[in-house]
């Protein structure tokens, strides 16, 4: 059974930066896809960005895709989501997730492991 671990949220102002990041304990990540997803106060959760096994290229969505980038280290068994040019609306509670295929989807429902999620809160 696999664990994962978020830890890098917080408060922080507009144009601030942040890097998430989400560590499995109990399986390795190599061979899986991963996704940061998120999650407001009366809003759906959302995909935010995903990569996948070796040769997948990792992919953030649309509304953030020129300000947040997702990465892994296999030997740290860690993925990544770093987080630039914050503003109000990216605050939510952000969740990693795990999907046991080699390639990432944006829908939630295909992921099997989730993590407990941090709070990111970005004041104007």
């Amino acid at each position: 059974q696999v664990q994962l671990v978020e830890s890098g949220g917080g408060l922080v102002r507009a144009g601030d930066s942040l890097r998430l990041a989400c560590t499995a304990f109990g399986s390795t990540l190599s061979s899986y896809a991963m996704g940061w997803f998120r999650q407001a106060p009366g809003k759906e959760r959302e995909f935010v960005a995903g990569t996948g096994g070796t040769g997948s290229v990792p992919t953030s969505a649309y509304s953030v895709e020129d300000r947040f980038t997702i990465s892994r280290d296999n030997a740290k068994n860690t993925v990544y989501l770093e987080m630039n040019n914050l503003e109000p609306e990216d605050s939510a509670v952000y969740y990693c997730a795990r999907r046991r295929k080699p390639y990432w989807t944006r829908d939630a429902a295909d992921f099997d492991s989730w993590g407990q999620g941090t709070q990111v809160t970005v004041s104007s």
